[in-house]
């Protein structure tokens, strides 16, 4: 049987990319009515205008009045075998990945400590308002077993795969070329399509592969329709130089993943920092998209990224927490940390750009617009409930707000999980606050 709910609040989602359109590629219906019908948008618009239609009439609406329902955040990079390394003191990303991220990731062999460590860090997501994510899971199989066992029972759309590693790392940690072609191949053949599942191809970084290994991540990509490609690139500057010991042909650090098919679209790389022109100018030639990392670029003390200077060069970006390197699973607390390395950049962004980039700009980050991102007709109802008055300080700055935009950036610099009052994976509720 086919179901019809309706949705009534403050309604906001994005038409279009306000780099290119400002202020008016953000649609705002201040009394707004969004119906959802099997899991879809089956209409937007004015709450009195809809509810005086005959086919509404007789239905019962889920009334958020005073709240604002928005597209779901869409996180473009994290580690959920992290987790548990969250707020680990000390170190940039080199000694960081030996001193905690590697003892951690040898844990989840185990598929019953996989299991548990999915099952918190999806909850996680949905308490935090984020509806799609682009994940990291181990070198160990069991571990995308878990996450996507987990995500599929919540209906929720992810990507993830099994990180390649078969240097530079613990043995415990290391595969060979081979092994993780072949197991990688399996994984795709067993979960990529299922539901809202997609697989994506996972080296971690250009260190920890040899060439080899590198070639058969391109294979996969490019033998396997519609596989993502996700890795790290340029985020640390002894990152950087290690690259070009290793790989003392290449240009650039980015060169080294061109060299073996491993740029285009649905290929995400994070933090991007350290990339010249005419590297940028390749990531936007392939589609290849940069997932800004603005907590863990800070917390790493790796480096500043610059938005402005990406999207003059038209490359496609997202927003991503990067958790554990990241600090917050937040994506109001990632857009604040945004702002404020945009600040230190000079070159400062918007309430709309950042908040695009939370939704729309994430959905094409991801080569996902086709289908999440914003409330057009036809599109899966993933969305989020978000509580302008969920603290006292929070409330107190909405009322002194004179326009929506204001009100946007009061809640992407002052918000935070207590914002989520519920959120929705196709028009079902996934998680209530205080449930």
């Amino acid at each position: 049987m086919i179901e019809t709910k309706l949705f009534r609040g403050t309604i906001a989602h994005f038409i279009d990319d306000p780099w290119l359109h400002g202020s008016r590629a953000l649609q705002v219906f201040e009394d707004g009515l969004m119906v959802v019908c099997d899991g879809r948008v089956k209409a937007l618009g004015d709450a009195v205008e809809l509810l005086q239609q005959d086919e509404y009439q007789q239905l019962s609406v889920e009334d958020y009045t005073g709240r604002l329902i928005v597209p779901g955040f869409i996180d473009t990079h994290l580690h959920y075998p992290q987790t548990d390394i969250i707020a680990s003191h000390g170190s940039q990303l080199l000694e960081w990945l030996e001193k905690y991220t590697f003892p951690a990731e040898q844990k989840f062999s185990d598929s019953e400590h996989a299991r548990k460590a999915a099952e918190f860090f999806i909850k996680e997501l949905l308490r935090n308002g984020t509806t799609t994510a682009m994940m990291f899971a181990t070198v160990h199989p069991e571990s995308v077993d878990a996450i996507f066992s987990v995500a599929s029972r919540y209906n929720m759309r992810i990507a993830a795969g099994k990180v390649m590693m078969d240097r530079n790392c613990p043995e415990q940690l290391r595969d060979t070329a081979v092994e993780s072609y072949e197991k990688s191949q399996q994984l795709i053949e067993r979960w990529h399509g299922v539901k809202r599942l997609n697989y994506a191809v996972t080296p971690r970084f250009a260190p920890t592969s040899t060439e080899q290994q590198l070639e058969f991540a391109g294979r996969l990509f490019k033998d396997n329709d519609g596989v993502y490609l996700q890795s790290h690139v340029a985020e640390n500057p002894s990152e950087v130089k290690w690259v070009a010991e290793l790989f003392p042909w290449s240009r650039s650090y980015l060169d080294v993943y061109d060299r073996y098919d491993l740029l285009g679209e649905r290929a995400i790389y994070a933090h991007c920092i350290y990339l010249d022109d005419q590297d940028l100018a390749r990531m936007h030639e392939t589609g290849t998209t940069a997932a800004f990392c603005p907590t863990s670029n800070l917390f790493l003390g790796s480096g500043l990224f610059d938005l402005h200077r990406a999207r003059q060069a038209g490359v496609t970006t997202g927003m991503a927490t990067d958790v554990g390197g990241g600090t917050s699973f937040s994506m109001l607390r990632t857009a604040d940390e945004a702002y404020k390395v945009a600040q230190l950049g000079g070159n400062p962004v918007t309430p709309v750009q950042l908040f695009y980039e939370l939704t729309l700009g994430g959905a094409k980050a991801v080569s996902m617009d086709h289908s999440i991102g914003n409330f057009a007709i036809g599109k899966e109802a993933d969305f989020t409930i978000v509580d302008m008055q969920a603290t006292e300080l929070l409330a107190r700055r909405i009322e002194c707000a004179a326009t929506f935009e204001e009100k946007l950036f009061a809640v992407m610099v002052l918000g935070d999980d207590r914002c989520t009052l519920a959120t929705h994976l196709m028009g079902e509720k996934a998680y209530q606050r205080g449930d």
